[in-house]
């Protein structure tokens, strides 16, 4: 099956050049790109780009969907984070299968619409026989391409832990779940819909000896590994109280470091933190708008990506951004960085570069993230056409005018959106399937 991409203003490659192209074309047959370049012909359909750019779909490299069935909660709306997590944990603990796979259709579909192709997703809980493969099952039906991660908390609040007893599993029943889904769903093939990796959710959730051995276990199946990292000042004093060293070492002192780790936030890095990251090429999820949202702080991404430091975007849980929208994401990475160190600190095709490019290298998929013959055809195509760009004198600077969401995504060469809607589901009625559980939440 071919579809051509007919005469896009710009079509922006995030190759290792980083060129851009005028008036140009890209080609897409059974799901990879076969061209790309001027007066392309085809047999298959024609997709008009006139008055568009095209960029590779975006990447969101942290998640947890789950929590889109609990945004602006009263009670957490103020809070820090550790008090925000003890005001959520016990709604979260009355979840269940059905719960996990609406929340996850919900914020999958969110990202599509806001031009991601491919997402990560945290699930660290498993209440009332929830699986990770309600999620993946989302995934398949919104058609994005899926990086669940199995997720764990083993120590709870009669511990000195933070999540009530009843959310925390035994460490070696987390262990046998997480072979089991890999067997069952990782697919580590090019050009996978599904990858399965392993992630403890933080360093204040499990033991010691769970981490070193969740890392033993994703290096024994050839899968990678994920955990949130020194997000903010709590987290820091924790680490130091605790394990007596900062994140860093603690992770790399239990083999959470390399090409096959990512941490999400890591908002405190001091500089030999951030060196260790580049030399061992750990990759880092950024996520500022939920950085923002519970005071966290401003990420150094700056330095991380001066020292040559893997960086990706998240829009991190939607309890805590509280939206999904990953091109808004994006800005806000260049906002933040330039607050912080000045208006010449990021550019928007830089912030651009990070949310795609940036989050596929993250991801370990050299085959995604650019459009370059050969790569997966996931590609969004942003209308500059109308009121967000009108007045714009460089349309392809989408993070400084707009839009905030995509007219067409195509996800290894199928349409998941069209002119702005979906077309792998019936949104308004799992929206409102989801306002339901909801309502019943509430009760």
């Amino acid at each position: 099956m071919e579809i051509l991409l007919k005469n896009a203003d710009s079509v922006l490659l995030m190759d290792d050049a980083q060129r851009e192209l005028s008036g140009a074309d890209v080609l897409i047959r059974d799901g990879v790109i076969a061209a790309v370049g001027h007066g392309l012909q085809t047999a298959g359909e024609v997709v008009m780009a006139t008055g568009c750019v095209v960029t590779p779909g975006l990447v969101n490299t942290h998640h947890h969907l789950f929590q889109t069935l609990t945004r602006a909660v009263p009670g957490g709306q103020d809070a820090l984070l550790f008090g925000w997590l003890q005001a959520l944990y016990p709604i979260w603990s009355r979840f269940g299968p059905e719960e996990m796979r609406v929340s996850a259709m919900v914020g999958l579909a969110e990202l599509a619409l806001s031009g991601c192709s491919m997402s990560s997703d945290h699930l660290y809980l498993y209440p009332n026989g929830a699986r990770l493969e309600d999620t993946i099952e989302a995934a398949s039906a919104v058609g994005l391409r899926f990086h669940p991660t199995r997720g764990a908390m083993s120590i709870g609040e009669s511990d000195g832990g933070l999540p009530p007893d009843s959310l925390v599993e035994r460490e070696a029943d987390i262990l046998d779940d997480c072979i089991r889904v890999i067997d069952a769903f990782h697919d580590p093939r090019e050009g996978a819909m599904v990858r399965v990796g392993v992630a403890p959710c933080s360093p204040f959730s499990v033991s010691r000896e769970l981490m070193r051995d969740a890392a033993i276990l994703a290096r024994d199946k050839g899968v990678m590994l994920h955990t949130h990292l020194a997000e903010n000042d709590e987290d820091i004093a924790y680490s130091l109280e605790k394990f007596g060293c900062r994140p860093g070492q603690y992770a790399e002192d239990l083999g959470w470091t390399g090409d096959d780790v990512w941490h999400a936030h890591c908002v405190k890095l001091d500089g030999q933190e951030i060196d260790l990251f580049a030399r061992s090429r750990t990759g880092v999820a950024h996520c500022p708008c939920s950085n923002c949202r519970l005071g966290s702080g401003i990420a150094p991404v700056r330095q991380m990506r001066d020292a040559g430091v893997k960086v990706g975007l998240g829009v991190d849980g939607s309890a805590s951004n509280d939206v999904g929208n990953l091109v808004a994401e994006a800005r806000q990475a260049m906002l933040l960085q330039r607050v912080a160190r000045g208006a010449d600190q990021m550019s928007s095709r830089e912030a651009l570069w990070i949310a795609t490019r940036g989050g596929a290298e993250v991801l370990g998929r050299d085959d995604c993230g650019q459009i370059a013959v050969g790569k997966r055809a996931d590609i969004a195509v942003w209308d500059v056409s109308g009121i967000a760009a009108a007045g714009s004198w460089d349309k392809a600077a989408l993070l400084l005018a707009g839009p905030t969401g995509v007219r067409d995504l195509f996800v290894e060469g199928r349409q998941v959106v069209r002119d702005g809607q979906m077309v792998t589901l019936d949104l308004p009625r799992v929206v409102e399937h989801q306002n339901r559980l909801a309502a019943r939440l509430m009760g």
